[in-house]
């Protein structure tokens, strides 16, 4: 089992030594919800799984559901998107996505192999060609020496494949949790770019 790590962007505080990863998000956002760079990605993901014919499934926790509502934004999406799984607990990661006790136990939560776990139970769960997971420490709490704040695993399962990215970002909490969500698609849209 490998992951790759991807360098996560830096983004500058403001003079007064606060992260601006959420003010950059919120001022990209137009009044619908939707920045441009999010609606293309949005878009591009949805035009690749329908052109592919391929349908996705999400499971997500650091996320929150993120990645699904950016999907579901596109008008059309339920010709792909056949749902999500928010396992924010332990307990939801091994009751909706049968990730196991043992992996949890020794790996814990953020890690490769439950992100790969919770990519393999959305897909089997709701019968996608594709699933994608994220799952990692939004922060400001939650980190450690070993498993720093804004250290997130993002996952693809499919027929044949499974893939991770890890990343750590070091945006605030809504700056973090809106990186991994644009990582999730990134990682959908490139594996059917690069898949015949």
């Amino acid at each position: 089992m490998s992951c790759q790590a991807r360098n996560s962007p830096a983004i500058n505080s403001d003079a007064t030594g606060r992260n601006r990863a959420g003010v950059i998000y919120s001022q990209l956002m137009d009044s619908t919800g939707a920045s441009a760079e999010n609606a293309s990605l949005d878009d591009g993901t949805g035009g690749l799984l329908l052109r592919a014919g391929k349908t996705l499934a999400t499971a997500e926790s650091c996320t929150g559901g993120l990645v699904a509502e950016r999907l579901v934004r596109v008008s059309g999406s339920s010709a792909y998107f056949m749902g999500s799984i928010v396992s924010y607990s332990n307990a939801a990661k091994h009751a909706l996505l049968g990730v196991p006790d043992a992996h949890l136990e020794r790996y814990g939560a953020v890690s490769i192999e439950t992100a790969l776990a919770m990519a393999h139970g959305a897909r089997q769960a709701f019968g996608a060609d594709i699933a994608v997971s994220t799952t990692g420490i939004a922060g400001p709490s939650g980190g450690t020496e070993t498993k720093p704040v804004g250290l997130v695993y993002i996952a693809l399962a499919a027929e044949g494949t499974e893939r991770c990215l890890r990343f750590v970002w070091n945006g605030d909490r809504l700056g973090n949790i809106a990186a991994s969500a644009d990582a999730a698609l990134r990682l959908v849209r490139d594996y059917l770019e690069e898949t015949p």
